[in-house]
């Protein structure tokens, strides 16, 4: 009992809890590691790619102006592992650190967000309405060694940076460039 939605065989609400049920009662193994980008994200591209799962975008957003990013599973587990690399190598992040990102909901937010799962980094999201003490906050408490934003928003975000004693990146997503900042586009 599945219904299709474009083209594809999803598993209706009965079916789930069903499956969830088995796990709890020990029916159905766990894995020991499991991470969503390998794991789920990487399959379905390699079935994509072997022809036995239908081309469907991975992604897809449509912007206020009506700008389009799609990315197939292949696309999205490509650049996710790039944004990893930014991340752990121009970022210096390792598995655990975290990273807050003040973004407003751009392609950059969800790819990000994808590639801190795949690297092990805890993805702290905030809305690109936090005022100063909201962030200055979240990266106390977080210990955030690293800040992801907009070029537009870094300006409002730079007065409160210099008080985070564990910062020690800040990543900009956008075509300009700040001094003391790291782009990543062009590390892309």
């Amino acid at each position: 009992p599945c219904r299709s939605f474009h083209g594809n065989n999803r598993l209706l609400t009965s079916q789930i809890v069903s499956y969830y049920e088995s796990i709890n009662q020990c029916k159905k193994e766990l894995p020991e590691y499991f991470n969503f980008a390998s794991d789920v994200l990487d399959e379905w591209a390699r079935l994509e790619k072997d022809g036995r799962k239908a081309a469907n975008p991975a992604f897809w957003w449509v912007g206020d102006e009506g700008e389009e990013v799609k990315w197939s599973f292949e696309e999205l587990g490509s650049l996710s592992r790039k944004a990893a690399n930014v991340l752990s190598e121009a970022c210096a992040l390792q598995r655990g650190d975290r990273a807050v990102a003040v973004l407003p909901r751009v392609p950059e937010w969800w790819l990000l967000n994808v590639a801190c799962m795949r690297a092990g980094i805890v993805f702290i999201p905030g809305t690109s309405q936090l005022t100063a003490k909201d962030i200055s906050y979240r990266l106390q408490a977080s210990k955030a060694k690293c800040i992801i934003t907009s070029d537009t928003l870094a300006p409002a975000l730079e007065s409160v940076l210099p008080g985070s004693q564990f910062l020690e990146s800040k990543l900009l997503v956008g075509r300009g460039s700040r001094d003391g900042w790291l782009n990543l586009k062009e590390l892309l």
